[in-house]
């Protein structure tokens, strides 16, 4: 089946954070998303290890190890960026100064709930700054593959793993599919040209809504 790279799910993100939004991404795949920031748009990235308005990641043997995100991985600084203690950048989550928060998760269910941890024995088990991104953001985009490497949802009815967060994710965009969370459920506003609602629908663990055209997701190559 065809269906986009994560740097074309990171993209198409970047597309929908609106001009002068304040946006957090979540460690991992998320952070894919400051590469693509359309241009001439203004976009304030924050990081919960304490830096707003980081930008991308600098060329390879440029890097500058002490200034990192939350994931560990270099970043840039764009002029006026502040670097600050962490209580500080939480103050800025849970006070609701955050527009966007993007994360990658396991699981999201119809009503929109978001599982994006696991328990580990053998790594810590703990839930990071992901809880209070998700109920702090003004919404939560969500980034993931449609399915898991075996083959099942990550679009269900009801989240297995444990929550992260009850009821707070607004967007799901995933390799195959751009949908939207309302009362009724999945909202189907984006899909891939060669993939059938039907196909689609088969890989989805919740019925996908439809309301008025739905748009060809179409990307760049990258």
């Amino acid at each position: 089946m065809t269906k986009l790279t994560n740097a074309q799910i990171a993209w198409r993100v970047a597309q929908d954070i609106p001009d002068g939004a304040y946006a957090n991404l979540g460690i991992g795949f998320p952070e894919m998303v400051v590469q693509y920031k359309p241009k001439g748009r203004t976009v304030i990235y924050h990081s919960e290890n304490g830096i707003l308005d980081f930008g991308e990641r600098p060329a390879q043997g440029q890097e500058n190890w002490d200034l990192i995100n939350a994931g560990k991985k270099p970043v840039t600084l764009n002029p006026g960026a502040a670097i600050f203690h962490q209580a500080d950048s939480f103050a800025i989550v849970r006070g609701g100064h955050l527009d966007v928060a993007v994360l990658g998760a396991f699981q999201v269910s119809a009503r929109g709930d978001i599982a994006n941890w696991k328990r580990d024995p053998n790594d810590i088990p703990a839930v990071g700054g992901a809880m209070d991104l998700v109920h702090g953001a003004g919404e939560v985009f969500v980034i993931a593959e449609h399915v898991t490497k075996q083959g099942e949802p990550k679009l269900v009815e009801q989240c297995s793993f444990p929550l992260t967060g009850v009821g707070c994710v607004t967007r799901v965009y995933t390799s195959l599919a751009v949908i939207h969370i309302f009362a009724q459920g999945f909202v189907l506003r984006e899909k891939l040209p060669s993939i059938s609602f039907d196909d689609l629908q088969s890989v989805t663990g919740a019925p996908l809504h439809v309301e008025g055209d739905v748009a060809d997701l179409i990307v760049p190559d990258l």
